[in-house]
């Protein structure tokens, strides 16, 4: 352990089988926080679980699609139930389909995003704002959001785009519905981080540290720790008066 910010806390972490959802749940323990690993492949969350128990942390692994509303809810009854409540959700579960003009994108991919992207933290939420303010002490959620889309655009990534700047307007939309109610939401914009899914096509890690390193203010990409740190900012009481901010993490590039 190297904090106490979420001791006595349960978080819930979608998408924490690998990558920037791993990096927040292991950040979490390491905070204190009792952690509810959910994704919808039970040997990544397997893993990361086995991480936090060797960091002395307790977790617990749920294999959910939150694109379906039943498995939404199904994951946020299984942390309050199994933690005794749900104090922290972060709603990373995302995929990016794409790499072609929008004209060219086959509209199976732009469903899949959408119903992943959009409908996902939609329905996660909903289940995890109905749990919150039923407890006295209330939550906080964080919602994944990307540079991509409120932020900027590129070319090849119309829909992704598209989705993760509904992610920031229902980030903030749904934050002013239920402030009042003692659920606080935020979401964070990464830019490019240190996962598969910032090289490029035919792009190997050194190709894409010498690109950022020509191209990005920073000089480099974001580690996916950073990403963690700026979650775990807008989940904690150090945050307590911030509510429906899109906080972007992106080493300048949209400044």
């Amino acid at each position: 352990m190297t904090g106490t910010r979420f001791t006595g806390r349960t978080a819930l972490v979608t998408g924490a089988g690998s990558g920037i959802g791993r990096a927040i749940a292991l950040a979490f323990a390491a905070e204190g926080a009792r952690v509810v690993a959910a994704g919808r492949r039970p040997e990544p969350l397997d893993e990361t679980v086995r991480l936090i128990e060797e960091l002395g942390g307790k977790a617990l692994a749920v294999t959910a699609d939150v694109s379906r509303a039943a498995d939404a809810e199904a994951l946020v009854r299984a942390a309050a139930e199994h933690f005794g409540s749900l104090d922290v959700a972060v709603n990373n579960a995302g995929v990016f389909r794409g790499g072609q003009p929008l004209a060219d994108l086959p509209e199976a991919d732009w469903r899949t995003q959408l119903d992943t992207n959009v409908t996902g933290v939609f329905l996660a939420m909903r289940a995890q704002i109905r749990e919150m303010r039923a407890q006295p002490s209330g939550g906080a959620i964080v919602n994944i959001a990307s540079t991509f889309g409120a932020h900027a655009r590129v070319p090849g990534a119309a829909a992704y785009a598209a989705t993760k700047a509904a992610v920031s307007a229902l980030t903030r939309a749904a934050a002013r519905d239920h402030i009042r109610e003692g659920v606080r939401i935020n979401a964070v914009s990464p830019g490019a981080t240190d996962t598969p899914m910032s090289l490029r096509a035919g792009e190997t890690e050194p190709d894409r540290a010498e690109r950022a390193a020509a191209t990005l203010p920073l000089g480099r990409i974001s580690t996916t720790d950073e990403i963690a740190a700026a979650v775990l900012y807008l989940a904690s009481d150090d945050a307590s008066s911030v509510v429906g901010t899109d906080l972007v993490v992106d080493g300048g590039a949209t400044a």
